[in-house]
């Protein structure tokens, strides 16, 4: 354990080393601000890092992770960055990205099979993905099957709230704005669209 850490400020120096020789100018460019065109709503599942499964670079996506890629209306944290995301960067696609495998889910789906969620913040966080799965027709399905059709729906259910977001709704007001659903495949390491798009005058 205690080689962790170091090793992690030596893998940074090598990769610090890599960008700067290849782009001498990168790190300088980086810290005069930010232009994303991508917001990023998602897992906090260590397994699903947004630059790393999309081959990305730093400045490339402004995101946002919690478990299991919720969208709380009354969350503040997630609607700051939303705000901040669509009023001030002016990214022009959200993309909520459920994942295959996904421990949240997999809470929320016991707990519909009578079980119970984790006590304490956890569980209260997914409370309402826990009532969205309990609404589900799930009767019969080998557990893996049903564990991606909650995340699926979840996904689905993040879209639809989060596209009611005052940012939302004030910036289809004035310019484009696409609202994506994806699932993340561990399996596979594809994304997959759920054909949910949104968008002004969708």
């Amino acid at each position: 354990m205690a080689g962790i850490i170091p090793n992690l400020f030596l893998s940074n120096a090598a990769w610090a080393a890599a960008v700067g020789s290849a782009d001498p100018d990168f790190f300088k460019q980086s810290a005069q601000g930010q232009s994303p065109r991508i917001l990023w709503l998602g897992c906090s599942d260590s397994r699903v890092p947004e630059s790393v499964i999309t081959a990305s670079r730093p400045g490339d996506i402004f995101t946002h992770r919690n478990i299991a890629n919720q969208v709380h209306p009354d969350d503040d944290n997630v609607i700051s960055v939303i705000t901040f995301a669509v009023a001030a960067l002016g990214v022009e696609h959200i993309l909520v990205v459920g994942h295959t495998a996904c421990g949240g889910a997999m809470a929320c789906l016991d707990a519909a099979r009578g079980g119970e969620l984790p006590p304490g913040p956890l569980g209260r966080w997914l409370t309402p993905l826990a009532n969205l799965t309990r609404t589900l027709d799930l009767e019969g399905l080998p557990y893996p099957e049903a564990l991606t059709k909650v995340v699926e729906a979840s996904v689905v259910a993040q879209v639809k709230s989060l596209v009611e977001t005052e940012p939302v709704q004030t910036a289809w007001k004035k310019r484009d704005l696409w609202v994506h659903g994806l699932v993340y495949e561990l399996e596979t390491g594809h994304l997959r669209d759920l054909g949910i798009t949104r968008g002004p005058r969708a």
